[in-house]
């Protein structure tokens, strides 16, 4: 079978075209795919290699699923693959059983790893792992950060040959040498998307300079391929193909349609919540009346977000500064009526959230037509209470929108996991950015913490801290984001791995730079130097 494995050096022509339906399409009735060239016949359980096969018996698995089936004969054959699968669909099973098929169980030592956005994903990879390969002999370590050291410690101490986990932390066991990938085989990113707008993408650049000089496999499995995800593969894997088994998302280049169900009392809040899951890097919220853009440009204020608004009510000089920023790029919310927003185009422009569905329904396509342009992916957010919801079904009855899809909107236990995980992603970026001075003067204050963490009525003190390094760092303003590829060919996976303690390949030292807030916007939004 074909391999295509990543080699050393750039990754020159790497970028896959956009995909479309006539790209090697074929439909059953449960799904559409879409195959690279060369595509290869799906696998049935009986058809597995034997140890695979043995692991689907231990786990109660009677056939695969549809993403596992297509997907795995390309692992198997070692070639480099972008997967398209829908959350929940499988694809788990669809890297973790060639894995082990593909790496050598007698051996200790790390030969696949996977690196997941948060760490309910590697807990969730790290438990399928064991019920797929516990008894065959799989060692695996699961790695993520706001949890002690020890355990993950022993996990490499006892020849863990998959390792599971979050970006900083993986790199936190690099620069310390406690994590070694010189056996390193497979390299998988899963919820790639989601990855970047977790603000991992420094993480993971620094990451790549760790990993061994010699040919290995890249995977990169997303729920959806945006246009950044697509240049992502281009920085990390070569000459990655391309597999969609998404049947209402089979373009890479496309506006998803999205509505929540809001209480009608709540919207505001609930806009906030819906905000803080999407984490978009920019966005136009559009409102029917202006007394309302008012209002909702208050709000994202007072919550700490990078608005301000736009309506006829606002003064020449004030309507002269929004502008400018809408302009530079700057500005990361803008909300606005539709009056107000003509003419005006956003760089980068990433969401639509229309607050309320609009009065007159051919004004959806104008709102919705602001995203997804260039061959870029966006994404349009209606929020509807009551009937409402049915008269933007009818709008998109009337404008062949086929893809509208209903989410949950988020709760505020879901809102103080993605912050936390974020908060912590970012504080440990900052400590490994810390000189050895810096880091003397802050031990100071390590009886300090331990004395606030143990006091209950002490912890609206550190609340108070860390909401304001949140809004400080995560929420800043975006810096004229340009979105396009970096103009030097990036390495490929492939690079000198860097010694235990040193920032740079070869050993070399470096003082780390002071972040701006260029930098923070960038690590906020994941988006490419």
């Amino acid at each position: 079978m074909q391999e295509d494995r990543i080699e050393n050096g750039p990754a020159a022509d790497v970028e896959p075209q956009p995909v479309t339906a006539e790209s090697h399409p074929q439909q059953t009735n449960a799904e559409r795919v879409v195959e690279p060239e060369n595509a290869l016949p799906e696998i049935t359980l009986d058809e597995l290699p034997e140890l695979p096969r043995a692991a689907c018996a231990k786990a109660g698995w009677a056939k695969l699923l549809p993403v596992q089936a297509r997907a795995i004969p390309y692992i198997l054959a070692g070639r480099n693959l972008m997967v398209q699968s829908q959350t929940g669909s499988g694809k788990t099973g669809a890297f973790l059983l060639p894995i082990l098929e593909r790496i050598d169980l007698a051996k200790k030592g790390c030969q696949a790893l996977v690196l997941v956005p948060t760490r309910e994903l590697a807990a969730q990879v790290s438990r399928e792992a064991e019920l797929l390969g516990g008894e065959l002999g799989l060692r695996t370590a699961v790695v993520y950060g706001g949890v002690k050291y020890g355990p993950q410690l022993d996990a490499f101490r006892g020849g863990a040959q998959l390792v599971v986990g979050t970006p900083g932390r993986i790199l936190d066991h690099l620069l310390k040498g406690t994590l070694i990938l010189d056996d390193l085989k497979i390299f998988v990113f899963d919820e790639a998307d989601r990855m970047l707008s977790m603000g991992f993408y420094p993480d993971m650049k620094r990451v790549q300079q760790f990993l061994p000089q010699r040919p290995i496999n890249g995977y990169m499995f997303s729920a959806t391929i945006p246009s950044f995800v697509i240049r992502l593969a281009a920085e990390f894997i070569r000459h990655p193909e391309f597999l969609s088994l998404s049947r209402d998302h089979i373009h890479v280049s496309e506006t998803d349609h999205i509505y929540y169900v809001v209480p009608g009392m709540q919207r505001e809040r609930s806009l906030v919540r819906i905000i803080e899951m999407e984490n978009p890097l920019s966005a136009i919220i559009f409102c029917n009346m202006r007394s309302t853009v008012h209002f909702v440009s208050v709000v994202l204020k007072r919550f700490g977000y990078d608005a301000d608004e736009l309506s006829s009510d606002l003064a020449q000089g004030a309507r002269e500064k929004v502008m400018a920023r809408v302009r530079k790029g700057t500005l990361r919310f803008l909300v606005a009526t539709d009056v107000a927003a003509r003419g005006i185009d956003i760089p980068d422009l990433s969401h639509v959230i229309q607050y309320e569905p609009p009065e007159d329904p051919e004004l959806y396509i104008h709102r919705a037509g602001r995203t997804g342009r260039v061959g870029a992916s966006g994404t349009a957010i209606t929020l509807v209470a009551g009937m409402e919801q049915f008269a933007l079904k009818s709008i998109a009855r009337s404008f062949n929108i086929t893809d509208l899809h209903e989410r949950t909107v988020p709760t505020d236990e879901d809102v103080e996991g993605i912050v936390a995980q974020r908060v912590v992603a970012s504080l440990e970026a900052e400590l490994r950015s810390r000189d050895s001075l810096e880091k003397e003067r802050m031990r100071r204050f390590i009886p300090l913490g331990r004395s606030l963490t143990e006091a209950e009525e002490e912890s609206p003190l550190i609340a108070m801290l860390l909401d304001d390094y949140y809004q400080r760092t995560l929420q800043a303003a975006p810096q004229s984001p340009s979105g396009e590829p970096a103009e030097e060919e990036p390495a490929a996976l492939t690079v000198e791995p860097a010694p235990a303690g040193s920032s740079l390949p070869g050993g070399q030292k470096k003082h780390p730079r002071r972040r701006t807030g260029r930098d923070r916007g960038r690590e906020r939004t994941g988006h490419p130097a």
